[in-house]
């Protein structure tokens, strides 16, 4: 391995890519489209008239202006500093990519920003210091600590990252934290704390061989000294061989510090006998022979990117009894950064420490360890583990999935207590268990459960038809299901025209693509005797049936799904919703007892997730309606990872103002008392009502709803559709649906001016559906 290698697994690893099979045409085209990159600046206070701007600006500035003169702490009360970290990087260790520059890391640092906030709601900004030069590089940063709470150093290359760090640690009182040693160490600290446990041993008498002497290496070496492992029992490896006592060729004085005293000159010499290996080289570093050698219930991280040094099927084909884990995603066991540093970052920077020392990675460590101990919460496991299998604390699963829920109120609260009783903390909390339960409503949970979904349906891949397979952006999206591990898609078109799309687009059809073109189809006539059977009484004849396979695409496609040719349907950029609604449910019918419906999500940067139905099919449902579109709606938020509270919405609240007084809706309310259900709901009720507790509880304090309403159950279909159109367009949020609920078998219908990433959603969403039924 290159002394100046990294060795460290980025928080979106190259593996991840690589599961992913991202085409290079898709990643440019997320950069570029809209406005380009990932970052903007948002305002937290309205800034709309004269007397907002006074009040921002000149002259009401002047106060916090002068508060914080008089007492510098101020800063973190009257300003944003307190949750602003600085991203900062020369680009000479890019994502494994080498030496790319300032420039040329910025879509890095920028992804990395985003992940802070994706996490741990953290916000910050990439800053890209175009030197080399490691003192112009200290004083460029060293000065920026008035304006944030802590600094991330990433992609430096060792061994200028070792005295980057020192130095602005030496120089600031804010956290200086470079990931790329840290964050790599923290999380494969965890895992191998449980695969001691899982193997009998003791830390303090576990032999660990090193290999590389990298910026990770190096931290990890460091953070298991520090945890309980004895020096001696770990040996350091480079490209030279052994890192021993007296060594001269190749040293400095980071590898001196973890130099010992062994006989053992390269690392076939080291291994023999030794516990547990950790690999943050190159691939194909570690042999089979080498695996054979080492004590019993070996324990190897094997973290080099994209390609480990060993596989994991490699190291159980030889040693069967071992624990591996890596960087990669795909296998069990992922080595994944982003398990740490918004985290890390989250519980410093809300107790305003001086520094990120060693016991709080240590209590970091101890804290992802612990958590991977624990029942795993059940949309984590289905989403996680493979089919028929199940996520259980073992030799499978000593590292948290990256997607738990729980890490927000566990890590940082852990972070937190170790700055508190090492000193660091300057505003220390003196109700950790408050601020746990504070933590874990931070985040919305929408966007941890759709990340779940995915994995799930990557685990367990179904077969889903693009019924307009025609169309260029449902051939693009197919192409995507594809590549994205999903599953196989089925487009329903003519041969020609689809291949004549792909020339155009300078793509081949990936094999695994299926065509079917509906006029031809050798499944024709099963299908139209199908329909037959079904639509006979209904003035059908059997030529009408065989007309319908034929021409109507939508028709096709829910045959293919309703004789289990395919798992699962997608259309709608072709058609109406109600037109391509009654081309499926010619085929397929609704699930029994239940309710057809649209349910749409809006995901608002400030309040979260919120559920509307029903935004696609009855116009003015009755009461019994509504209530069943309540009970699906509070069970589908459920799944999503929230608590439902229900409210049944209208121009009035409770009956005033007093006129046309909804009463399916009291009706429906009435109907919930009856079923006793296991979630909060009430209405009739206004918007601003039910959005807003503080207004409810001063204005009606006998509401049942115990925080702001998070399903909306609309009184009519104009309403629900004008809601869910009109907010995205107004707040910047996004609208994900209607999602097609209460049919019996797993269709999406997508708005015709649905993009390539909409109809690869609801694809996924579908397959999800199939997978659950």
């Amino acid at each position: 391995m290159d002394d100046a290698h990294k060795g460290t697994m980025p928080p979106i690893s190259l593996a991840d890519v690589r599961t992913a099979r991202v085409t290079p045409e898709e990643a440019l085209a997320l950069h570029a489209e809209g406005r380009p990159g990932k970052l903007e600046i948002r305002l937290t206070k309205p800034l709309i008239t004269a007397r907002d701007l006074s009040l921002a600006y000149s002259p009401g500035v002047a106060e916090p202006c002068l508060h914080i003169a008089r007492d510098p702490a101020l800063a973190y009360d009257y300003t944003s500093k307190g949750n602003f970290v600085a991203v900062v990087s020369n680009g000479t260790a890019v994502l494994g990519l080498g030496n790319l520059g300032a420039l040329a890391s910025k879509p890095v640092m920028e992804g990395k920003v985003a992940l802070f906030k994706r996490f741990a709601d953290v916000d910050g900004i990439d800053l890209c210091i175009d030197t080399e030069d490691v003192d112009a590089f200290v004083n460029a940063v060293r000065y920026l600590g008035p304006s944030f709470g802590g600094i991330n150093l990433e992609d430096i290359k060792a061994p200028e990252c070792f005295v980057i760090e020192q130095r602005l640690r030496e120089l600031m009182d804010i956290p200086v934290f470079h990931d790329d040693q840290h964050g790599t160490a923290i999380v494969a600290a965890a895992g191998l704390l449980n695969a001691v446990h899982l193997t009998g041993r003791a830390l303090k008498d576990t032999t660990i061989v090193i290999n590389g002497a990298g910026a990770a290496a190096v931290a990890c070496a460091e953070l298991m000294k520090a945890m309980g492992v004895t020096p001696r029992n770990v040996i350091m490896c480079d490209t030279k061989g052994v890192v021993y006592r007296g060594r001269t060729e190749g040293m400095n004085q980071w590898k001196s510090a973890h130099a010992v005293d062994t006989e053992a000159r390269t690392l076939s010499q080291a291994m023999a006998g030794a516990d547990c290996f950790f690999g943050l080289s190159v691939k194909g570093a570690v042999t089979p022979e080498m695996l054979r050698a080492m004590a019993d219930k070996p324990i190897i991280f094997a973290m080099a990117n994209p390609d480990p040094e060993i596989t994991p099927e490699e190291a159980k084909a030889v040693r069967p009894d071992c624990i591996i884990a890596t960087g990669r995603s795909d296998y069990p066991n992922q080595v994944n950064n982003v398990l740490g540093f918004p985290f890390i970052f989250r519980g410093a920077l809300d107790v305003r420490a001086s520094t990120i020392n060693d016991a709080m990675k240590v209590a970091a460590a101890e804290a992802l360890a612990m958590l991977a101990r624990e029942d795993v919460p059940e949309e984590v496991n289905t989403a996680g583990a493979g089919a028929g299998t199940s996520l259980r604390f073992g030799p499978d699963y000593i590292i948290p999935n990256a997607f738990d829920p729980r890490l927000i109120s566990r890590v940082p609260v852990a972070v937190a207590r170790a700055a508190i009783a090492s000193g660091v903390a300057r505003k220390p909390i003196a109700d950790l268990g408050k601020y746990a339960r504070a933590l874990a409503g931070r985040l919305d949970a929408t966007a941890n459960a759709m990340e779940l979904i995915t994995e799930r349906v990557r685990a367990n891949p179904r077969t889903v038809v693009f019924a307009e397979g025609e169309e260029e952006k449902v051939i693009r999206a197919a192409i995507a299901f594809h590549n994205s591990g999903y599953g196989s898609p089925v487009l329903v078109g003519r041969e020609d025209r689809i291949r004549a799309t792909l020339l155009t687009l300078g793509v081949p059809l990936p094999e695994g693509i299926t065509i079917r073109n509906a006029r031809n189809s050798d499944s024709n006539r099963r299908y139209a005797e199908y329909l037959y059977a079904r639509r006979q009484r209904e003035g059908f004849l059997l030529r009408d049936c065989q007309r319908l396979v034929n021409q109507d695409r939508n028709v096709f496609a829910g045959c293919m799904l309703a004789l289990g040719d395919a798992d699962a349907v997608v259309t709608g950029v072709t058609r109406s919703y109600a037109v391509a609604l009654e081309g499926i449910a010619t085929a397929i019918d609704p699930a029994p007892g239940g309710v057809m419906f649209g349910l749409t999500l809006l995901l608002a940067r400030v309040s979260g997730t919120v559920f509307v139905a029903d935004t696609a099919i009855h116009e003015r449902p009755d009461a019994a309606t509504l209530a069943e579109i309540a009970v699906q709606s509070a069970a589908a938020a459920r799944r999503l990872g929230h608590e439902p509270r229900v409210a049944f919405l209208s121009f009035s609240t409770f009956g005033d103002p007093k006129g046309h007084i909804p009463g399916s809706l009291r009706e429906a309310v009435r109907l919930l008392d009856e079923r006793k259900v296991d979630f909060e709901y009430d209405g009739e009720m206004a918007a601003d009502v039910a959005l807003d507790p503080a207004l409810r509880a001063r204005l009606y304090p006998f509401c049942r709803l115990t925080g702001p309403a998070n399903v909306l159950v609309m009184p009519g279909l104009h309403a629900a559709h004008i809601l869910t159109k009109a907010v995205p367009r107004l707040t910047s949020g996004t609208a994900i649906g209607p999602l097609l609920m209460g049919l019996s078998r797993p269709v999406q219908i997508v708005p015709m001016d649905a993009s390539v990433t909409q109809l690869l959603d609801m694809a996924c969403l579908a397959a999800h559906a199939a997978i659950a039924r």
